[in-house]
Order: C-alpha cells, then structure tokens, then sequence
C-alpha cells in the first residue's frame, strides 16, 4: 500500500475574495474583488470576459455597494461569520493544512493607512488560533486578487512602486504580529492591477 510521506500536508485552499464575505465589516476597505461584477451572459470558459473590468464597472461598483447579486465575491460563502464552523469541517476531513489569504483591506483598508486596522487583524488573528485548536497548519498567501481598489482608482496598480512600499508594510505587519501563529507563507498567487 502505498502513504504519502511523513509530514505531507494534505489539506485545501481557498482565497479571501472567493469565501470571505463580510466585506463592509471590520472596517475593511474596498479591494478589486468588491468592483469585479459577475458577466452572466457570458461564456463560463470566456475567462478574459469574466475578468474584464472597466473604469466605468468600477464607477457602477461603487455606486451599489448594497449589490452582491452581481458582485458575487462580495459576500462569498461567508467564512468571514462561520470560520468556526468551516474549520471544524476541514477537521472532519482529515485536513492537516489549510492554505488561505489574508485580505489586504481588511489590514490596510485603501492599502495607504498609516496604521493597521485592529479588528482586521484580530480576525484572522482568530482564524489562525482556530486552525491551531483543529490541528490544522496555516499556510498564508498575502496577495490573492486582492488589492486595495484606491490603487487601481489613484494610481497605476503594481506599476507604481509606491504600492510596492505600502504592500512591504503590510507583509512586515502580518509576519510580525503572526509570526507565532503561521508558518508558512507564500507572497503572491495571482497579481492583479
């Protein structure tokens, strides 16, 4: 019979903007995610159509921050309410890994704070202690599809080394306030602009 190896971390993945919801709570701000309407005429295979997003898309985002029917990544499957629940089903499944992202809104909410914002961090700072309780390992991605709209509406996205500045903060800020609670860490999964 054939194992896998011992210490093989088997487990699941998911991304703050595909589960999270709760995505005007906690004082976390807007990321691309939140201005990224669902195309439901469109081809489900048509993948450049279901990530094409226009300045006039982003200006109908913000203008119906109540609309999650076709800005679907805006309530997700609720995680953000029911993590508790949702880890102890990763535990019922023999989980020994679970590789998530933080959303940078929810730390930084335009990205530009000076300060990171508390109730964010103690979210996942939960989340975290959780996973450890089920005997399940953290593995954080920083950055999944999820930057802070205001760089897209003020600027010029990953082009602007500013937001390479901003974006070095909040991943000092993460290693360091969960430097006992994660492991490991990946930077990037998809780079968006």
């Amino acid at each position: 019979m054939r194992k896998f190896p011992e210490g093989f971390l088997w487990g699941g993945a998911t991304a703050a903007n595909q589960i999270e919801g709760g995505w005007q709570e906690g004082g976390k701000g807007w990321s691309v995610s939140d201005a990224a309407r669902a195309h439901f005429d469109a081809d489900i295979k048509d993948y450049n159509r279901h990530n094409q997003i226009t300045t006039r898309d982003i200006e109908e985002a913000l203008a119906h921050p109540e609309d999650e029917v076709n800005y679907p990544k805006r309530h997700g499957s609720d995680f953000y309410h029911h993590y508790k629940e949702d880890i102890a089903l990763f535990q019922e499944m023999g989980f020994k890994t679970f590789r998530m992202s933080i959303a940078w809104t929810r730390i930084f909410p335009n990205g530009i704070e000076e300060q990171p914002n508390e109730k964010g961090l103690q979210f996942y700072e939960e989340v975290f202690k959780e996973l450890r309780k089920a005997h399940i390992e953290p593995l954080v991605t920083l950055s999944h599809y999820e930057m802070p709209l205001y760089f897209v509406t003020h600027g010029e996205g990953w082009a602007s080394r500013e937001v390479v500045d901003h974006f070095v903060r909040y991943a000092e800020v993460c290693f360091n306030r969960y430097k006992d609670l994660v492991k490991y860490w990946l930077t990037f999964n998809e780079v968006d602009s």
